[in-house]
Parts: C-alpha cells; structure tokens; sequence
C-alpha cells in the first residue's frame, strides 16, 4: 500500500461537497481507504489512526482542506486524488457567464452584495466557528440554517434568543433539513405544487428524517406541504426552551395559507411543548412525539409515530387514509416462509437517525429490549449481549469519523450489511434508504444487489423503506422496484418496516398490520 496527502490552503468546502470528493476517491480501482476533509483536530486525529504521517500534515489547520489516499500503487493513488479534486471543484470550473469571471463569496457581506435580495444563510463551518458567523447574519436580517454540530447549548439559547427578539428564525444547529416555499435546503424531498394538492400543512421538526418521512408521508397522500421547518434536534427540551418551536408555529400560524401544522420530535420536555402548542391558536396542530409514554398527555391531538402523526392530520383536514398495509402480510407471510427456523434477531442499520429511534420504539414494544448505538433507554445502549435485537445509526459520528454519511454513500452500510447477512441468527434486517437532494444519486443500485446476495444464500430476510417522493430526482417507484425485484419485503412507511420486521421475526404475519 502506498499513501498520498494533499493540503490544499486557505480552502474552505462545505462538509457535502467533501463528501462528494471523498465517494469520488473511494469509487477510484486500487484504493482503499480515502478521504476529503478540512484539517480539524477530530479530522487529523482520524487520519493519524488511519495511518497518515504526522509529516504531511504538518502546518495543516482547520482552514486547510486535506486529500488523503492510501492506494495499492501511486499510479491509483495519483488517480484518485484527482478523481476528488474534479468532483470537488469542476462544478466552479465548469459555469460560463458572468458568474464565471467571479471568484466565489468569501464573506457574508460579498454574497450579500451579489444577492441582496436573499434572506436565509445557510451556515456550514466548524461549530467553533458558527456562533461568529450566525451572529453576522441576524446582524444582516437573515433568518439562518445552521447546517454545524458541536455549538454548546449555552451558545444555541443565545443564538436563538437573539433571533426572536430580531423576528427571525435559527434553524438548527445540526439542522440537516428544510423547505421553506418551495426552496429545499440540505438534505431534503421534492415535494409536489400546493396546486396540485388538496389542503396545505407545514412541518416544525426537531428531528431531521423525521421532517422528511412526515413530507414525503403527506405528499404521498396528496396534501399539499408550504413548508418545513427544521429546528435543531435539542429545540424543544428543557435546556433550550422551545424558543424557535414557539416562533416557528407562530408564523406558519399566522399564514392563512396554513390549514394546518404538523410538529415533529422525539419526547420533549412536557412544559416546552405545551408552549409551543399553544402557538398555533386557531389552526390545527397535530404533534408527532415519537416515543411518547401517553400520547394525550401533550393535548388530544398527540401521536407517538411519524405514520400515526400523518393519519391525525389527515383526519384533521377531513382527508381519507391511505392503506399503509396494502399487500404487506402477504409480502410478510412470503418471507416467514423463507426464514430458517433458527433465525429469531432483528437488526435495523439505519442512515436516519429520527428514522433509528422510531425503530427502536416500535420494536421495543413488540419484541422487548433493543439495544443501540442511540438507544431510547440509556440502559440499553451498546455493546450488546449475545442474542440481542440491535439497531445502529449509522449516521452517528463513530461510524461517519473519516467517511461519508451514510445518506451520501453507501459504502458502510453495505460493509454492516454483509456482515449481518452472515450471522445465522439474524432473521430479519431493516433498512431505511432516504431520497432527495444531498442523497446518493442511486441508493437502490449500490444495496439492492448486496440484499439479492443474502437472500439468494438463504441469509435474513431483508425489510426496506424508501422515503421519497416520485418527485425526487433518483425516482421513488424506480428505488423501490430494485429493492422489490431483489427479493426485499418493501413497505409504505418507517413504522411498517419495524412492524414488518417484528412480524418475520416471531413469525407472526398479522402484527406487520397491527394498529399503532
């Protein structure tokens, strides 16, 4: 093996576009282990376990960008490099027009003096960084989408506390997800024109995934979404106080094109999402509090998942249901056929994280203990004992230090998926494969032949939700179809997919339509 770094100074790149350097590395014959990332002190410390010289990096900060190869020759690690440098920056290279005679915005004031008529930042640095940089927007009257994780909660309460006496919104931090008219911002699903639709809602979300299934679940439906909002997964707990949930659903309350509000999150804390309840007065507020012990405790119109969070507002807008179960027992029953008799475990490898916890919760009420990576009950988390459910999100950081998200690149997943494929005791595993701008172009392309694989040995069943619309530019029906003509058992929403699971493993067909 050989090993090849480059620095590159003074460049900074938002954390997709390295990740789209790093799959175009990683895609190159010959390598074997790649990476594109800035030269922050988590970043350096990966790449010296990764066996990077100390040497080469000498000098690097967290300002410089870093391309790292370890190859099976110089010729393959020479081609890589390049691969990533292309992937990375021939988009810039490639624009013609006035823009090209342009260097890109370095600051917030040269970006505003180009667009003077934008008014949302999306902020992407370091989160040491983001405090400094969120602060300059408000000061410039721009509602913010911070994209950045590690900010302190104490620097979040500030943020967001200045942001509502300002009248703007801080979405985040670690705000994957938005739409905000028919703008998508970070990871998120093309939804289809309110014209097209009948009734129009708005999503708040304190979770990431958990906006996009509850989108996409609408749009499927065909109700109409204006917008999603996405809060920062810590909005709506004790410590930061619901400030953005009450501003969010205050404004989309006052909308008179909102006929109603869906809000999204894992628990809350009770008094937080009281206030932020009470913020929409008038317009129909359903709250999708995913894991919730009692779900009337936070008003009559509480559910405790994404699927059971839609079907209320459905109701609310006098909507039919859609059959969630349509054809399952029978791809169920299919699957228990095929199972060996001595397979009982579920696994669930999830690149969702509100998608993971949701699992957890719906299995855990069927199956028992579910042990996990982010589990609901902190007694519960890894490592497991021997014969456990397990379910992994595979987006956390100790599976992403040095590669790709797993929404962007498959290639861990599909590490995790061979390996489980391979356990005898695994009856059934799960998979979540999320669409939409920021997702791999062809999630189905790279999984489906891995599950054909396993099925085909006589491995675990294998369990697929697609969350997408047709919309969405790798295709919705075209995913599903791939998974389907592999042999995977593919279900309508997040929920039926643990539900289905649950099914194969305890060889009962009729809990995959049991009633959540």
């Amino acid at each position: 093996m050989t090993t090849l770094v480059r620095v590159v100074k003074d460049t900074y790149l938002d954390s997709v576009v390295q990740l789209s350097g790093t799959r175009a590395m990683r895609a190159v014959e010959g390598v074997d282990w790649a990476t594109a990332a800035m030269a922050t002190p988590a970043n350096l410390g990966t790449l010296a376990d990764e066996g990077f010289s100390g040497d080469d990096l000498a000098g690097a900060g967290p300002g410089d960008l870093v391309l790292a190869v370890r190859a099976a020759s110089d010729d393959a690690a020479e081609a890589a490099q390049e691969a990533g440098r292309d992937a990375m920056f021939s988009a810039r290279a490639d624009e013609t027009g006035p823009a090209a005679a342009e260097s890109p915005a370095r600051t917030l004031s040269d970006a505003l003096a180009r667009l003077p008529g934008g008014n949302v930042a999306v902020i992407s640095v370091p989160g040491e960084h983001a405090a400094l940089e969120t602060h300059k927007a408000l000061s410039a009257g721009l509602h913010v989408l911070l994209f950045s994780d590690n900010v302190p909660i104490a620097t979040e309460v500030e943020l967001k506390t200045r942001a509502e006496a300002l009248g703007l919104l801080v979405m985040g931090p670690g705000a994957g997800t938005a739409m905000l008219g028919r703008t998508c911002l970070g990871f998120a699903n093309v939804v289809a024109p309110l014209a097209e639709r009948t009734g129009a809602v708005a999503v708040v979300a304190a979770a990431g995934t958990g906006a996009q299934e509850a989108a996409v679940l609408l749009d499927r439906a065909g109700v109409g979404v204006t917008h999603v909002v996405g809060l920062g997964g810590r909005d709506l707990g004790a410590d930061v106080g619901g400030t953005m949930g009450r501003a969010a659903v205050r404004a989309l309350a006052a909308d008179p094109a909102t006929e109603a509000i869906l809000l999204v999150s894992k628990p809350p804390d009770a008094r937080v999402a009281a206030s932020v309840t009470a913020q929409a007065g008038d317009t129909p507020l359903v709250a999708a509090l995913i894991g919730l012990d009692e779900p009337g405790q936070e008003g009559s119109d509480s559910a405790t998942t994404l699927e059971t969070g839609v079907l209320a507002t459905l109701d609310r807008l006098g909507r039919p249901r859609p059959d969630v179960t349509a054809g399952l027992r029978a791809q169920v029953e299919d699957a228990i056929s095929e199972v060996g008799a001595d397979r009982t475990l579920v696994r669930g490898l999830f690149s969702g994280g509100t998608l993971c916890y949701e699992s957890l919760v719906v299995l855990g009420r069927v199956l028992g203990p579910v042990y996990s990576n982010t589990p609901v009950d902190k007694t519960l988390r890894l490592p497991a004992p021997d014969s456990a459910h397990v379910c992994l999100d595979l987006g956390e950081e100790e599976y992403t230090r040095g590669r790709p998200h797993p929404m962007i690149d498959p290639e861990a997943r599909l590490e995790h998926l061979r390996e489980q494929g391979r356990d005898p005791e695994v009856a059934v595993i799960v998979l979540d494969v999320v669409l939409g701008y920021g997702a791999h172009p062809d999630p189905a392309g790279e999984l489906a032949p891995v599950c054909a694989e396993i099925l085909a040995a006589g491995g675990p069943r294998v369990v697929v939700y697609v969350l997408g619309t047709e919309q969405d530019p790798q295709g919705f029906e075209r995913q599903r179809r791939a998974f389907r003509d592999a042999g995977c058992v593919v279900t309508e929403t997040a929920a039926r997919a643990s539900l289905a699971a649950a099914a194969i493993a305890r060889r009962e067909p009729a809990l995959a339509e049991a009633v959540l």
